[in-house]
Order: C-alpha cells, then sequence, then structure tokens
C-alpha cells in the first residue's frame, strides 16, 4: 500500500468482493529511499538531503498511520508493515513469512513495452508470490 489511487482502488475492490469477516490483513508498505538520494539536489547541499529524508520519513509514518485507521474503520483484523527493499520481493517475502492466502495488488498499467524495460511490482509478484494473486486494475489504467 503506498497511498495512491491503484492500491486504494484494489483494497476498495477487496473490501467489496473478496473480504471476509474474520480475515487478517497485512498491508504492506515498501519504502523506497532511493527516490531521495538520487535527487539532483543531493549533489548540492548535504544538509538538503537530510530534509528530503527528514520529510519522507514524516511522510511514511503519516501513511502507516493512515492505514492502520483505515483498518479500524473496515473493522478489520491484521497489521501494517513497512519493509524497505525491491516491493515486489518484500511483499513475496511477507506473504510467506505470514503464511498468507492471498496477494491483493494494484497496477498501474504501464503496458508491455514500459513494463519490460522498467518493470512491474505486479508482474514480479504474479511470478514469485506462492500464493493466488488478485490483480486490481484501476478504470485509470485502462
Amino acid at each position: 500500500m503506498d497511498g495512491s489511487d491503484y492500491s486504494n482502488y484494489a483494497f476498495d475492490w477487496y473490501m467489496k468482493n473478496a473480504y471476509h469477516k474474520g480475515d487478517h490483513v497485512i498491508f504492506v508498505h515498501c519504502p523506497e529511499y532511493h527516490t531521495v538520494v538520487q535527487s539532483p539536489m543531493v549533489m548540492a547541499d548535504v544538509t538538503v538531503l537530510t530534509d528530503m529524508w527528514k520529510e519522507e520519513e514524516k511522510r511514511i509514518k503519516e501513511l502507516l498511520e493512515k492505514l492502520g485507521q483505515q483498518m479500524k474503520d473496515h473493522g478489520i483484523g491484521g497489521k501494517v508493515k513497512s519493509i524497505g527493499g525491491s516491493p515486489g520481493e518484500v511483499i513475496c517475502q511477507v506473504a510467506k513469512d505470514e503464511n498468507a492466502q492471498l496477494i491483493v495488488t494494484g497496477t498501474r498499467g504501464m503496458g508491455k513495452i514500459r513494463r519490460t524495460f522498467l518493470g512491474s511490482v505486479s508482474d514480479y509478484i504474479l511470478h514469485h508470490a506462492h500464493v493466488p494473486v488478485l490483480v486490481c486494475r484501476h478504470k485509470a489504467s485502462l
């Protein structure tokens, strides 16, 4: 869960179509700090990097709190995990470690060429997960 319209759509779809009372749900967020470190501003000043890092940590904390509240609001049992790393790999590993029965993910619908060169989290999960994967395609990506 990254707070995007795509991940929110996947959650909403799951709640309307696949959720069963008593399901134990795990929201997985994979912060990608490399976007902060690779910023052109990083070369300018270490203080800028530090400020950007703190801002990213604040954004992540707020997102995790929001996800926890989302679970409470829907009366869902489960937990929120934040684990750094490649999102596809992390999600597959968490699913394995937690004995998940299903992985639900969104997709941005990048298209075959772009997905081939850039990779796709949902594509990685589809090919590496040990459990069924439900990919929810947001109407904006069609």
